[in-house]
């Protein structure tokens, strides 16, 4: 699919996984590009395979899980580099059952997957308002529906995250700005080799970064007339 608009997409979370496979994706329809991560080195290494492609690539190191500082981060940032497109895609999985989620670790899954978003939107929605155009595509989960059982704040931040989406539709129709809700299901990333996730699934019947990536690009060249607010993505082997 191609666009007649020339746009500049903000991806965060873009080093590696599904972040890293939109920008790529995001890059070959010809979409110029703000990279965030925590790490500059590793963007670096997303801005070198992107090169070839001839799109403008800006990159920025943001720990987005100090949540106090990313509005301010992410305003400088579209102050220098206005963007039409943001994918808020940053988070992190946790499992623990709920009794034995501490609070520490409760509010550091709740702070990255849904406040930091929050705030990233809450960055972006004035210049949006000021061009009257904008999509907002928040990354959620079939577990912001489906309660899995050891998931219980990864759970409930999806969730919240979800709401936050459909409120933010409401309120930004009139100012022509589009909100997009993607859930996927599994999908084979590195969030499964980190710390505070402990499970053992067949990785190979996930969906891959770069088809969710695929259905991002779908849900961002829309004809501006047209939204896909809601969209779920599972593998064809279903939920694991």
């Amino acid at each position: 699919m191609t666009s007649l608009m020339h746009h500049r997409a903000l991806i965060t979370g873009a080093s590696r996984g599904i972040g890293k496979a939109t920008a790529l994706a995001f890059a070959k329809a010809g979409i110029d590009l703000v990279l965030v991560s925590r790490s500059h080195q590793a963007l670096a290494e997303v801005a070198a395979e992107i090169a070839p492609l001839n799109v403008d690539v800006q990159l920025f190191a943001v720990d987005l899980a100090l949540v106090e500082q990313v509005r301010p981060q992410i305003e400088s940032i579209v102050s220098q580099f206005p963007t039409d497109i943001l994918v808020n895609n940053a988070g992190m999985g946790y499992t623990g059952d709920l009794l034995s989620t501490s609070l520490t670790d409760w509010q550091q899954v709740l702070a990255l997957n849904l406040t930091s978003v929050f705030q990233c939107i809450q960055a972006v929605l004035p210049t949006m308002r000021q061009q009257q155009q904008g999509t907002i595509i928040n990354i959620a989960s079939i577990a912001g529906y489906q309660a899995f059982p050891g998931w219980g704040a990864y759970n409930v931040s999806k969730a919240g995250l979800i709401s936050l989406s459909k409120t933010l539709a409401a309120e930004e129709r009139a100012h022509g700005i589009r909100v997009v809700t993607l859930c996927p299901g599994a999908v084979n990333t590195p969030i499964w080799d980190t710390e505070t996730v402990q499970a053992n699934f067949d990785r190979t019947r996930m969906l891959t970064p770069e088809t969710v990536a695929q259905t991002i690009l779908h849900t961002a060249l829309l004809p501006p007339g047209a939204v896909i607010e809601e969209l779920t993505v599972m593998p064809s082997s279903g939920a694991l």
